[in-house]
């Protein structure tokens, strides 16, 4: 997947630096910090923190069970709305959802509960003598899920729950769709992903089948065929294209695409890295795509947007980070051309300078240089749309993704979708998340 980048250098540093690089970003409470933290919490009886949390947790309930010691109840409460709970811990924004919300968040205490790092605790902390969740009396009905991601694995549990077979397609070698290959390496460590899966797969009826892609070795016709009902949890597969000159050449990556690597890596001191690397894009896969570049040894990394920092999508917690990992951000800068050197690889990028005029980014005319022996593109993902009419040809589209109604059915027969994949998609885990369990409950309500 890295043959772009092949002619580069390896990492300069030891493998036990490079380890040390990637460990945990935010370090776990301990006992006496998670009661402490938990003792913080009002309790408000209107939980904005709940309000807003797109799977709907119960906050004010489960850090009540914290500080009371009870944290089987308290990763019950999760798990019954989340079972990708421990996962979202660590790499939801709750700075922008339930600490935003929190009404602690304010100039006088300056402090909002550390939600994020409670449920974390909870969930590395649970001991159930027998996994938490039974299966309903089977129904009978066997349900097929394109893709093992946050979305499909949601909805796989829901239905489990439900008493209903489920059957789960993936096309990657390992399950956990971007929590295994897309998230930085120092946001989910030591194998957390598969971990939960284990977990969540010992509900019972839940079968995964790896290495099957849609299109090529599985049909969605034979799919509605053989099951009574087939959710597509496809995600985001397909890299956006700047459309400039020499996009192709030698030094030139998609961000999602190193990270993948990245993440499945056993030796991290074997992974190309440049001395000076460019990131286009201004989301958090760009942040996370800059900084892990500059932890493997990069001398230089620039992130550049042709807008300016208050349009960025990445956090404000996810550009400091970046800025504490010395990665520079030029904003009001869109990209021109790839520059080569007399080889044909990537020697760095021109920029045309833009301005803001009535919040939109008009062209000045004015251009510069970047010098960079790899540029990483991070400027969105979109669904494959070409691929998925072959697949299946009167599928409807919107806005290039699959059009779904307010029960996530498509126009297909027995056929649903969730997650990335559809508009109502902002690229949040914790939505797919909520995707899948909502689109299970739909599922089966319709045999009621």
């Amino acid at each position: 997947m890295l043959e772009n980048l092949q002619h580069l250098p390896s990492s300069q540093n030891k493998a036990e630096q490079l380890q040390a690089q990637f460990s945990d970003l935010a370090p776990a409470l301990n006992a006496r910090q998670a009661i402490i933290e938990s003792q913080r919490c009002l309790y408000c009886y209107d939980a904005p923190c709940t309000r807003i949390c797109p799977t709907e947790i119960d906050v004010p309930s489960f850090i009540q069970n914290i500080a009371t010691g009870n944290i089987n109840g308290a990763a019950k409460g999760i798990l019954d709305q989340n079972i990708l709970g421990a996962s979202c811990a660590r790499v939801c924004p709750t700075e922008i959802l339930c600490e935003h919300a929190c009404v602690r968040n304010h100039d006088a205490e300056g402090a909002p509960v550390k939600i994020g790092l409670l449920q974390r605790y909870a969930l590395d902390h649970m001991q159930f003598a027998k996994h938490p969740f039974e299966r309903a009396a089977a129904t009978g009905k066997k349900i097929a899920i394109v893709g093992a991601g946050p979305a499909g694995l949601s909805c796989a549990h829901q239905l489990a729950r439900l008493g209903h077979d489920v059957v789960i397609f993936e096309a990657q070698k390992k399950s956990g769709g971007l929590n295994e290959y897309g998230i930085a390496k120092y946001k989910l460590t030591n194998n957390a992903a598969q971990k939960e899966i284990e977990f969540l797969l010992g509900i019972g009826g839940i079968e995964i089948r790896h290495e099957q892609v849609l299109g090529s070795n599985l049909q969605l016709a034979d799919l509605q065929l053989d099951f009574d009902a087939v959710f597509l949890a496809l995600g985001l597969t397909a890299s956006r294209q700047l459309g400039v000159q020499n996009e192709a050449s030698a030094g030139m990556l998609a961000a999602v695409d190193y990270i993948a690597e990245l993440r499945q890596a056993t030796d991290l001191t074997r992974l190309p890295v440049p001395q000076q690397a460019i990131i286009l894009g201004a989301g958090n896969t760009a942040i996370d795509m800059a900084v892990q570049i500059a932890r493997l040894g990069a001398e230089q990394v620039t992130l550049v947007y042709r807008r300016g920092a208050e349009h960025m999508s990445a956090t404000l917690h996810e550009q400091a980070i970046a800025k504490d990992n010395q990665v520079r951000i030029i904003t009001w800068a869109k990209p021109d051309e790839v520059l080569l050197d007399v080889h044909g690889k990537v020697r760095g990028m021109r920029f045309e300078k833009m301005r803001n005029v009535a919040g939109k980014a008009v062209a000045t005319g004015d251009f510069f240089e970047l010098a960079g022996q790899a540029i990483f593109k991070a400027i969105g993902q979109e669904l494959d749309a070409t691929q998925l009419k072959n697949v299946a040809q009167d599928l409807q589209l919107e806005n290039c993704k699959i059009r779904v109604d307010s029960q996530y059915r498509t126009n297909l027969s027995k056929v649903f979708a969730g997650g990335d994949c559809i508009p109502a998609g902002q690229d949040l885990t914790v939505q797919a998340v909520q995707h899948g369990k909502l689109a299970a409950l739909a599922i089966h309500q319709q045999w009621l």
